[in-house]
Order: structure tokens, then C-alpha cells, then sequence
């Protein structure tokens, strides 16, 4: 299971054990979007290569409110 929590300067991800720090920066690069509209979807895409994406995608900014 991954685990993900999102604050105003990236996503800290605990991945099969890991824990590592995604930057803000990184995931605008991946995703040619601006932070607050990117999805906790596209963000968890990038951390594994076929994720279980069964809730509904949420805007970081929507999480962030």
C-alpha cells in the first residue's frame, strides 16, 4: 500500500516500506501542471507503475483545503 500526504510544498510517499519526498517542482515537471491542479491520481501514478485507482481523483488543492 502506498501512502501519500500532501502539504503546500510536495507529497511525502511511503512506498513498500520507503519513505521519500516527492517536491513540488518534480511533480509539475511530470505532470506540465501547475501543484494545485494536479490529482492525487497523477501523483500516484508516478510513484507506482499500475496503481489501484478506485476513488474518485482529487485536486491537491481540494485535499489542501
Amino acid at each position: 500500500m502506498t501512502v501519500l500526504s500532501f502539504d503546500e510544498q510536495g507529497v511525502d510517499v511511503i512506498y513498500e516500506g520507503t519513505e521519500f519526498r516527492l517536491e513540488k517542482d518534480l511533480i509539475e515537471e511530470a505532470t506540465r501542471k501547475d501543484y494545485p491542479d494536479v490529482t492525487d491520481h497523477e501523483v500516484l501514478q508516478i510513484v507506482e507503475e499500475s496503481p489501484s485507482l478506485s476513488d474518485e481523483p482529487r485536486r491537491i488543492q481540494d485535499i489542501l483545503d
